[in-house]
């Protein structure tokens, strides 16, 4: 058995309502899947993290180094990628991209032998997972301190024990409205914040210090990601636990943030930190530093499907008499396929998510979903 096609496939939709976080906003959603073809016939299927015209540039790179290679030496195929591209490829779109082509390999490999693919990775810790919310962008028009606010409350009456807010912009507006969205879902679920970078030190601080009692489970990308130091300053100059590492990228980039203990939560994203393979190995690093693992997750349901076969055998972190179970990121914002693209949708119920228990990643394809929001 040999690969003998490497297809990208570029999807695009327009949002209804545009939004915003931090830094940037959008008024579209898009993805870039990555589809393996075996010269029996067996597809795999992975999907990269990022913008996606150029993944799929760089996925159409790799194509030379993969027609012709066994599909099943998934390990081997990482390395070469990854040896090829290493002169300007540590990090960023290079490895988004081998992301998603590990993700195909894994779930074509569990296609062929017809096993999931946590099967192939050790076997069950759970069967399903609690999720969390996300969403909470900022909209052109309204009051923030009402539509999200509206927003979160659905979120708990769907069954969700937590719910995370965009924050990032100006400390005291941030802290006014964490304080009005920990009013609205009550003192008992999880409430967490996510700045995306959007401060600098002495501001996340201040942000920390203000929110203190709100009993806040983690400060998520509250500083630039390049910037380790600062966040070891933000950990220690404030109490809630601090996250982070959508931005990161393979062992090497985990090792530093893990031996230099500059985060209390790491949050590699298995469509860009470096696939299923590589997660797997920063997930049994982070056990032994004793460091949680929350995989990020925003993307079509490839990723959320890529992300539930590592959390079913994700470690518990840290190691305890009582284990703590780890937990889903489940966007709830605006996006036309990302349940569209799958023929049976990977939905919760009352905030629980099954891990699909099918060959490979557990999914199949709606082709008539990749022809409909394909972009040229």
């Amino acid at each position: 058995m040999k690969i003998v096609e490497v297809r990208t496939h570029v999807l695009q939709a327009p949002l209804r309502q545009p939004f915003s976080w931090s830094f940037d906003g959008t008024a579209t959603r898009s993805a870039c899947l990555v589809e393996i073809e075996t010269d029996d016939g067996v597809i795999g299927w992975g999907e990269c993290f990022g913008p996606a015209p150029l993944n799929a540039a760089i996925v159409q790179s790799f194509k030379k180094h993969l027609i012709g290679a066994d599909p099943c030496a998934s390990e081997a195929i990482w390395q070469t990628l990854y040896n090829r591209f290493r002169d300007q490829g540590q990090k960023g779109l290079a490895i988004t991209a081998l992301s998603g082509v590990d993700i195909a390999l894994w779930d074509l490999r569990g296609k062929v032998s017809d096993l999931p693919i946590y099967r192939l990775m050790g076997g069950l810790l759970r069967t399903r997972v609690q999720a969390y919310a996300t969403g909470t962008y900022r909209r052109d028009t309204g009051d923030p301190l009402d539509y999200i606010v509206e927003e979160v409350k659905e979120y708990a009456s769907q069954g969700f024990d937590g719910v995370k807010v965009k924050i990032g912009r100006d400390v005291d507006r941030d802290a006014e409205l964490i304080r009005a969205v920990r009013a609205a879902i009550g003192p008992s679920r999880k409430l967490m914040i996510d700045a995306n970078h959007g401060y600098d030190t002495l501001e996340a601080i201040a942000l920390g210090r203000k929110i203190a009692d709100l009993n806040i489970e983690w400060f998520e990308e509250p500083v630039v990601p390049e910037d380790l130091a600062s966040y070891r300053e933000v950990r220690r100059g404030q109490p809630i636990p601090v996250a982070g590492g959508e931005c990161e990228f393979t062992r090497w980039g985990f090792l530093n943030i893990l031996t230099s203990r500059s985060m209390d939560i790491i949050q590699p994203d298995t469509c860009a930190a470096g696939g299923l393979s590589e997660c797997k190995k920063i997930a049994d690093m982070a056990t032994a530093f004793g460091i949680r693992y929350v995989p990020h997750v925003w993307g079509t349901g490839v990723s959320l499907a890529a992300a539930l076969q590592l959390l079913a055998v994700l470690p518990h972190t840290p190691l305890r008499f009582n284990p703590r179970e780890p937990l889903l990121e489940f966007d709830r914002s605006e996006h036309a396929f990302r349940q569209e693209i799958l023929t049976e949708p990977l939905e919760h119920e009352n905030g629980w998510v099954k891990i699909p228990t099918g060959a490979g990643l557990g999914i199949e394809i709606n082709r008539d979903t990749l022809r409909k929001y394909s972009v040229d």
